[in-house]
C-alpha cells in the first residue's frame, strides 16, 4: 500500500538553529500517527512545512505517491490537508458559522453552510450550533469549531497540535471518538501531544525527535509512557520531590473577593474567600473560562479590588497595581503566552527586564541597567534550559514549550513571596514539566507561598498540599489534597459548594 504521506529527508535551518536534520517518516491511510519529542525538537517546523507554512531546505515530501510541496497552506488544504492548531484563531463577536466562512475559499451561503455545519458536527460527534457566538463558547467547543472547519473541506489528513490542553476528561473522550471515526473512514492523523497517557490510547504508531532528528519509532499501545518520555529527552527522568514542611504564617487573605466580568464574555469572581500560609502550595481546578484568568489578575494586581477584599501580611493592597505588588514580592504567570506574559516582538532580554526591573535592580533612578537584564535573562536561559541561540532573539522565535520555560523560570529566579501561575506546564514535554513542578516545590520549601492554576488534574495532585475548584467564578472552599477521590474532585469542579472543609 502506498504511504498517505511520505517524508524523506527533511531540513529546515534557522539562523542559529537547525530545526530539522533529515527527518523521514511515513503516514498509511487511517493512520493516527503521533509526532513526538521535547520542545524545541523540530515538531511545530515539522508540520508547519507539511502545512505549507514553511518551505524546507532539502528533502522531499509526497502525498498519495505524488511529489508534495505546497507554497502556502491553501495549497495544502487543497490537497486534502487540514491543521487544528495548538491557539485557536477565532473571532469572539462573530457566530460559529461565520468564523468558519472566514477560513473557507469559497465559503457557501450562510444557510447552506450552516446545514452544512450542523450535518458534519452531527455525523462526527460534535454537537456544535452554527447560530452561537463564539465569545460565549466553551474552550472544548472552540475546539469543534476549528475541527469542523477542517472537516468542512473533507481533509485526508489531518494535523492536531496539542488538541487536548484545555478539554475537560469528557471533550476528550467526545473528542477521541471523533477522530476512531475519522481514522475508521481512512483519514489519517498526525497527532502532536505532550499526554503520553492519550497517545498510547489513541494513537497506531509514533515517530519521536531529538533536537532535530528522528532517534526512533514505537507502537504506543506496547509502550509505556515513561520509555517514550525516555526516548524523546534521552535520559532518565527523575519525578519531583517534597521533604514536606509544616506551613507558616498567613500571607495572603482573600475575603470576598468580587469583581465584574471585565468584557462581554468573560467572568465575575463571585466572593471568593481563601487564606495563603508560607510553604503552602494551593491548587486551583476547574475547566477552562470559570474564572481563572480573572482570578490571576485580580492577585497580581492587574484589577482593582474593593478595600478589605485583598490582604498582604494583614495590609490591603486591593487598590495596588502589578508593579507595587511585584515590590512586595506577589508574582504572577499567566497562562496566554505571547501577548500577556512576554511581548512577542521583544527579546528575551527585554521581556526579563518588564517584569524583573524591580525585585532585580535592573532599573535605577530611572535608568535601565541593560547589560545586567541580558544577564538576568541569560541566568533564565541556563537555570530552565530553554532552548534558543541567545537572549537576543525574540519571544515569538521561540516554541510555545520553551517560551514556557522562560517565563516561569524569570519569575521563580526572582524569588517570590507569592507566587501565582496559570497552566505553568501547558505545551512542555515530560521532562521540562518535571523541571518545573519541581521549581514550583523548592519555592514553597524556601518559604514562599504558591497558587497554581491548572487544568491537569494530575499535576495538581502531585504538588498541591490543598485542592479548591472554580466554577462559575467562585471558589470551593480548599480542601487537603491528600485522600481526595477522583469522584470528589469532579463534584467540585462541577459546582457542589456543599463539600466545604475548613481550610488548616
Amino acid at each position: 500500500m502506498t504511504p498517505l504521506l511520505s517524508l524523506q529527508g527533511l531540513t529546515k535551518a534557522y539562523p542559529g538553529v537547525l530545526a530539522n536534520d533529515r527527518v523521514s517518516l511515513q503516514i498509511e491511510p487511517g493512520e493516527v500517527h503521533a509526532l513526538l519529542g521535547e520542545n524545541g525538537a523540530g515538531k511545530s517546523t515539522l508540520v508547519k512545512m507539511i502545512y505549507g507554512l514553511v518551505k524546507p531546505d532539502t528533502g522531499d515530501m509526497r502525498l498519495h505517491g505524488e511529489v508534495f510541496s505546497p507554497p502556502e497552506p491553501r495549497a495544502a488544504r487543497a490537497a486534502g490537508v487540514g491543521m487544528v492548531f495548538q491557539h485557536f484563531s477565532l473571532f469572539d463577536a462573530l457566530s460559529v458559522a461565520e468564523n468558519i466562512a472566514l477560513g473557507m475559499e469559497d465559503a457557501p451561503k450562510m444557510g447552506a453552510l450552516s446545514e452544512q455545519i450542523r450535518k458534519v458536527s452531527d455525523t462526527y460527534g460534535l454537537p456544535l450550533s452554527p447560530d452561537r457566538i463564539v465569545g460565549d463558547l466553551s474552550a472544548g467547543e472552540r475546539q469543534r469549531v476549528e475541527i469542523i472547519r477542517c472537516l468542512l473541506q473533507a481533509p485526508k489528513l489531518l494535523i492536531m497540535d496539542e488538541p487536548t490542553s484545555v478539554l475537560t476528561p469528557q471533550e476528550v473522550d467526545i473528542l477521541f471518538e471523533t477522530l476512531r471515526t475519522l481514522s475508521a473512514e481512512g483519514t489519517s492523523i498526525l497527532y502532536i501531544s505532550h499526554k503520553l497517557e492519550e497517545i498510547r490510547t489513541l494513537c497506531d504508531a509514533a515517530t519521536i525527535l531529538r533536537l532535530g532528528k528522528v532517534v526512533g519509532d514505537c507502537i504506543p499501545r506496547d509502550t509505556s509512557a515513561r520509555d517514550m518520555a525516555e526516548m524523546m529527552v534521552g535520559k532518565v527522568l527523575t519525578t519531583p520531590k517534597r521533604s514536606g514542611v509544616a506551613l507558616g504564617e498567613p500571607l495572603l487573605h482573600l475575603k470576598n473577593l468580587s469583581r465584574p466580568a471585565p468584557s462581554a464574555f468573560g467572568m465575575p469572581l463571585r466572593d471568593i474567600t481563601l487564606t495563603l500560609r508560607q510553604g503552602e502550595i494551593l491548587g486551583i481546578g476547574g475547566v477552562a473560562g470559570n474564572g481563572q484568568d480573572e482570578l490571576l489578575a485580580a492577585l497580581s494586581g492587574e484589577t482593582p479590588a474593593d478595600p478589605g477584599m485583598v490582604l498582604f501580611r494583614g495590609a490591603d493592597i486591593g487598590k495596588a497595581g502589578p508593579n507595587a505588588r511585584r515590590k512586595l514580592g506577589i508574582l504572577a504567570a499567566p497562562e496566554e503566552r505571547l501577548g500577556h506574559a512576554a511581548a512577542p516582538d521583544m527579546s528575551l532580554t527585554e521581556n526579563a527586564m518588564l517584569t524583573g526591573a524591580a525585585r532585580e535592580k535592573l532599573e535605577q533612578n530611572g535608568f535601565l541597567n541593560w547589560p545586567a537584564a541580558r544577564g538576568f535573562a541569560e541566568r533564565i536561559i541556563d537555570a530552565f534550559d530553554v532552548r534558543t541561540p541567545g537572549p537576543d532573539n525574540a519571544a515569538r522565535s521561540l516554541s510555545g514549550g520553551n517560551l514556557q520555560k522562560f517565563v516561569i523560570g524569570r519569575e521563580v529566579l526572582q524569588r517570590p513571596e507569592i507566587l501565582v501561575v496559570n497552566q505553568p506546564t501547558w505545551g512542555v514535554d515530560a521532562s521540562a514539566a518535571a523541571a518545573i513542578r519541581q521549581a514550583l516545590l523548592d519555592l514553597a520549601e524556601g518559604n514562599a507561598a504558591v497558587i497554581v492554576i491548572s487544568q491537569d488534574l494530575d499535576e495538581l495532585m502531585e504538588i498541591s498540599d490543598h485542592f479548591a475548584a472554580l466554577n462559575e467564578g467562585r471558589l470551593s472552599a480548599p480542601r487537603p489534597t491528600k485522600g481526595l477521590t477522583v469522584e470528589q474532585i469532579g463534584l467540585m469542579m462541577g459546582g457542589a459548594h456543599g463539600m466545604e472543609v475548613a481550610h488548616v
